[in-house]
């Protein structure tokens, strides 16, 4: 066979290396043989080509000669290299020789070629043990050429093939489990390499997105921490680097695949994801897909994301509800000197949080947060009026009226506003955005770019942090909203809401539906850290007649702060509000039929509730403006832990 090499590599010297020199290496060489465990046959013929080699190039006109060959060879430009021809008896030592030439590809090249048929040693001969092992050597140096060169995808067919050749031989076990460890160590560089490609590169980036489910899958999800070689403080600074080579509609993908599977940080990335999408494509649709996912959720601390995603939407009221309930006092603060209209310091916020927090991020995304050209575009605009219609429809009873005629009332929805089809916000507890969130954030998120040793990985500009909140006037405060499942529901306090209670001389209201405190009493605030389905059915029986006492004229019977989250309370603050304002009152009627929980995690509890419902509203003087006769409703109910509490955190109807 012939090696491509030339003496003077195969030895190790230079061409300008004397005789003395040559010799001396030649001992060297001699002395320091490889122990990896190779015959004694193999090292025998590599000693003899090491000795043929120096024995030349100490002969001066034998030397002169062969540097005369090589000058020709080199002269021809025809890309020609020098070879040596190794008889058959002492090829593998040459092989061995020419791998510690730092050749590896070549050598593992050609030594799998010898354990190919018609080549193939006999079975269980020394030259086939050499050859294996000096195959799997091979494949592993070659690997780690490939990887120094930030070729991640050759090293990783490389590390492939040579699993797959030893697997096919059935000899060494140890030196497959190195391989595979290096196979597995080399995952994340190779997601690296394969997303960062061009966006025309169709087949590497689908198989990047691939083996970036597959990293995920094996860490047990994007909270997950089942992968030692990749602990969670090195994956986190990994995954924003990678969020920026992927475009909006493969996040909303990834994210909402992951979000299914149960990670509450991919339907939180996946929300911003939908709705910087919708943004830039002028789809409202997709912001309110982001909404919903959000609001479903039910995770504390999000009450302003969702305040700018109901203004993109054109519903003013609930945003502005919204923000005054998530916002704490430095937020206040700075939106009071954006602007003294209420709208103005909404939009203000809306756009920064556009342009700090959504937009950056995805690849295929460059674009301002321009709100007056989001409103100015026609299928917006189209989107906004006809939600508007349909509200008006599904919300007219809640208006006072005059009484209705007795066939259109049965086709009027509930006013109890947990029953409309608006959407209910989750709520932000106005202490949560503390120093210590600020803190576990910046230990996820702000730490050093995410690097292996000795290897280098490509250039590229910094990534927007995930969804945080900056104040962005000089010398203010930094405030940190907690990321889905990694900073999900920090402990915290909530202060209590007191509504206002009518005067009696306002209204005339019908008796509240009677509130045993016995069986409602004891239990509140709930505490326990498992809630059983029986537990948790008493918390939403409580907060239905609290909600029907105040609705009724009445007060709660119990703290609502204790029940329920301050987005529930402050929707129920609102209903109240505008039946004083109008003299009017509500007989609401709710009673649990059946209660299921759907779905249960440490600091989220959903389930499906079948209710038997029924309202009726009356004037101030008695007349019936609307009402809703009995029937069943079932709806899905999302409690959440806040610190030591489990409240009522969000509602969707059936």
């Amino acid at each position: 066979m012939e090696l491509p090499i030339d003496h003077f590599r195969l030895l190790g010297v230079s061409a300008t290396t004397d005789s003395e020199t040559v010799l001396r290496t030649l001992q060297q060489r001699l002395d320091r043989a490889p122990d990896q465990g190779f015959t004694i046959d193999t090292l025998q013929a590599r000693a003899e080509l090491l000795q043929a080699s120096a024995k030349l190039l100490s002969d001066e006109e034998r030397r002169q000669s062969y540097e005369r060959e090589l000058t020709a060879i080199a002269d021809t430009g025809e890309g020609a290299i020098a070879a040596l021809e190794i008889p058959p008896s002492r090829e593998v030592g040459g092989l061995l020789l020419l791998m510690e030439a730092g050749q590896a590809q070549e050598t593992f090249e050609a030594a799998s070629r010898g354990l190919q048929p018609p080549q193939a040693p006999a079975l269980g001969s020394s030259r086939e043990a050499d050859l294996t092992l000096l195959a799997g050597l091979a494949c592993q140096a070659a690997a780690a050429d490939f990887r120094n060169q930030r070729r991640y995808e050759a090293a990783a067919r490389t590390l492939q093939q040579g699993l797959q050749l030893l697997q096919r031989m059935g000899q060494l076990p140890e030196q497959r489990r190195q391989l595979e460890r290096e196979l597995k160590l080399l995952l994340p560089y190779r997601v690296l390499d394969l997303i960062s490609r061009d966006l025309s590169a169709l087949t590497a980036r689908q198989e990047g997105i691939r083996l970036l489910e597959q990293l995920v899958l094996q860490r047990g999800g994007l909270e997950g921490e089942l992968d030692a070689d990749f602990p969670q403080d090195e994956f986190q600074p990994f995954f924003k680097q990678i969020r920026q080579f992927l475009t909006v509609q493969e996040q909303v993908d990834l994210f909402s695949r992951w979000a299914e599977a149960g990670s509450a940080t991919a339907d939180f990335l996946a929300s911003f994801a939908l709705t910087a999408s919708g943004f830039v494509q002028r789809k409202p649709e997709r912001i309110h897909a982001g909404f919903q996912r959000l609001q479903a959720g039910g995770q504390p601390g999000m009450d302003v994301f969702l305040a700018c995603q109901q203004l993109l939407l054109g519903q003013v009221e609930q945003a502005q509800t919204l923000f005054d309930a998530g916002a704490d006092e430095a937020l206040r603060q700075w939106a009071h000197e954006q602007s003294d209209d209420p709208l103005a310091r909404l939009c203000a916020y809306c756009r920064d949080w556009l342009s700090r927090e959504v937009l950056p991020g995805f690849r295929d995304i460059d674009a301002d947060a321009d709100l007056e050209a989001w409103f100015a575009d026609r299928d917006v605009q189209a989107y906004v009026e006809q939600q508007d219609r349909i509200r008006g429809r599904l919300t007219s009873s809640a208006a006072p009226e005059p009484a209705p005629a007795a066939a259109d009332t049965a086709q009027e929805l509930p006013a109890w506003p947990d029953f409309s089809l608006e959407p209910t916000p989750t709520s932000q507890d106005p202490a949560a955005l503390d120093a210590a969130a600020t803190e576990a954030d910046d230990d996820l998120w702000d730490g050093p770019q995410w690097r292996l040793p000795n290897l280098q990985l490509p250039a590229m500009p910094a990534l927007a942090d995930l969804p945080r909140w900056a104040l962005p006037s000089a010398g203010a405060a930094v405030v940190v909203i907690a990321l889905g499942g990694w900073l999900l529901l920090r402990p915290r306090t909530q202060p209590a809401q007191p509504l206002p209670v009518q005067p009696a001389e306002q209204a005339q209201p019908p008796a509240a539906p009677p509130t045993p405190p016995a069986s409602v009493a004891p239990s509140f605030p709930l505490a326990a850290a498992d809630p059983s389905e029986t537990q948790l059915q008493e918390l939403l029986e409580a907060w239905l007649e609290a909600k029907a006492a105040v609705l009724a004229g009445g007060n709660a019977p119990l703290p609502l702060t204790d029940l329920a989250r301050s987005s529930q309370v402050a929707l129920l603050q609102r209903q109240e509000q505008a039946n004083r304002s109008a003299g009017a009152t509500e007989t609401v009627k709710a009673s649990v039929e059946s209660f299921s929980v759907s779905e249960r995690s440490p600091n989220r509890i959903a389930a499906q509730v079948t209710l038997r419902y029924s309202d009726e509203r009356r004037s101030s003087s008695g007349a019936v403006l609307n009402q809703t006769p009995a029937t069943s409703l079932t709806n899905t109910y999302v409690f959440a832990r806040d610190g030591e509490r489990w409240l009522l955190a969000a509602f969707k109807p059936g």
